[in-house]
């Protein structure tokens, strides 16, 4: 006995704060969705296996590595990519932080370190140093050794 799969699905999600209706193959990655078809290119692709953090983006708030979630598995959720936490096209209080206080070299795990801090932010506005460390576990810089991007988490405290 075959199963058979459907080519497509339809998924409705809010995409930074606007609906969206897509068309979506039951394997398709999120990222691949966002970065492609969407056009938002503000997430990195990188590692593909969860662990380098640059494709970092909040589904209903919570961190969430784009290049292991199925675009099927965000319909009826809310999503947030780098782009949905500038103000008006200009960079938005983390991402103002962490220039201020020297936390962006090369800028690959920029957005990740971003996402990763606006959910710390939101779960804890005054975060302890280990919560700080905990939440950017997940991101991988290869660029400034954390020290700056810790300060400018700390300064938004």
């Amino acid at each position: 006995m075959t199963t058979e799969t459907p080519d497509s699905l339809s998924i409705s999600f809010e995409l930074n704060g606007e609906s969206r209706a897509i068309e979506v193959r039951p394997n398709e990655l999120l990222i691949d969705v966002l970065r492609e078809r969407l056009g938002l290119r503000g997430t990195k692709k990188s590692c593909d296996v969860e662990i380098c953090g640059a494709c970092t983006v909040l589904v209903d708030g919570l961190p969430t590595s784009s290049c292991t979630t199925l675009a099927c598995d965000v319909d009826e959720r809310a999503v947030t990519t780098i782009e949905g936490v500038s103000c008006g096209g200009q960079p938005g209080p983390v991402q103002q932080a962490l220039v201020k206080c020297g936390g962006i070299q090369c800028g690959f795990c920029t957005p990740g370190m971003v996402m990763a801090t606006t959910a710390l932010l939101k779960f804890h506005p005054r975060p302890s140093d280990d919560q700080i460390h905990h939440y950017l576990a997940g991101n991988i810089c290869r660029c400034t050794g954390y020290v700056k991007i810790v300060e400018g988490v700390k300064s938004l405290a």
